[in-house]
């Protein structure tokens, strides 16, 4: 059974981490925050121990891994840590903000052999593997264009965390943060990116971008969308797929399809019946990876190539350019 210690409260999806790994199985034998306060409530609430100093709680012996949920300007120095005390480690996206850092986390992780997971739910979503089995079988042709937006309201409507919108903590606004979600599924659909440009705004009057929108050109020649927003109060979570003989629209896990096949019978979009099974959520499947029972499914390779996007994303934003990848 993995003991498992948790890494910081600040990431909102932190307190669920720490009693979902207890849900998969795992065991929680302490929590760790900046804020000694903050740690002994969190501690009492998940019935472990309280540290605010990290190094001590990173000397025990009877914790295997780590769940990381600091800011995410902290994540290098805290992963290094951690890497340095032999822990196995999960961490909530981005891995970090620059991809140097990301290599240099990666380097000390292999050469310690720990293991690593990163938390890419949505990878792990039927529709998301289908539309990768449909576009490598070919049945969509070439592909030329896909369109994946992920968004919510949570500037508008007031109900994020004042700390959300401190770029030093966050290292960005709504695409360093639910922009993610989309940035690694379009990756992971259509490869190798080639380039990239950005448009982002602040329309709530917070630090950093609530409002944004990617253009990637991949190696292959198919372009992606990629849309985020802290300000819109109802978006279907949904991704469009068009290629030269068929499209395939994703719109709140319903799948649609048009392709020469179906084209024989109607013209309407056909609904996809038969989706693949989910994949292990990336919590459940690092707990088991941890007590030996299962493979890491998202790792290094996958983070690096998230960060990858949003560094470069973020300087295009920035500088008002086109970034060759």
């Amino acid at each position: 059974m993995a003991n498992y210690a948790m890494l910081g409260k600040w990431h909102v999806h932190a307190p669920g981490y720490a009693k979902d790994a207890m849900r998969f199985g795992g065991t929680c034998k302490a929590v760790w925050d900046p804020d000694a306060k903050v740690a002994e409530d969190w501690a009492k609430e998940l019935g472990c121990d309280a540290y605010s100093d990290l190094d001590a709680l990173l000397a025990r012996e009877d914790i295997d891994c780590v769940l990381v949920g600091t800011p995410t300007s902290m994540h290098y120095e805290v992963i290094m840590k951690v890497i340095a005390a032999g822990k196995h480690i999960f961490t909530e996206k981005t891995l970090a903000p620059t991809v140097k850092e990301c290599e240099e986390i990666a380097a000390a992780i292999r050469e310690k052999g720990l293991l690593f997971e990163i938390s890419y739910p949505q990878r792990t979503w039927p529709s998301v593997l289908y539309a990768k089995q449909i576009i490598e079988s070919g049945v969509l042709g070439k592909i030329s264009i896909g369109r994946f937006r992920n968004a919510h309201g949570g500037a508008s409507a007031n109900w994020l965390p004042a700390y959300w919108y401190e770029k030093k903590d966050a290292c960005g606004g709504a695409m360093m943060d639910l922009g993610c979600h989309p940035m690694y599924i379009a990756a992971y659909l259509f490869g190798m990116p080639k380039r990239i440009s950005s448009m982002y705004n602040i329309l709530t009057g917070h630090g950093v971008d609530d409002n944004a929108v990617n253009t990637i050109e991949f190696e292959n020649k198919a372009i992606a969308i990629v849309e985020t927003s802290f300000v819109t109060p109802i978006s279907p979570w949904a991704f469009e797929i068009y290629g030269t003989k068929g499209y395939l629209c994703a719109t709140d896990h319903q799948v649609r399809i048009t392709t020469p096949e179906t084209r024989k019978y109607t013209n309407d979009m056909v609904p996809v019946k038969n989706l693949p099974k989910p994949l292990d959520n990336p919590l459940e499947n690092f707990i088991k990876a941890v007590d030996g029972k299962a493979e890491i499914q998202f790792g290094l390779d996958d983070a690096i190539d998230l960060a990858r996007l949003l560094e470069n994303a973020y300087i295009s934003d920035e500088k008002g350019i086109t970034v060759n990848i």
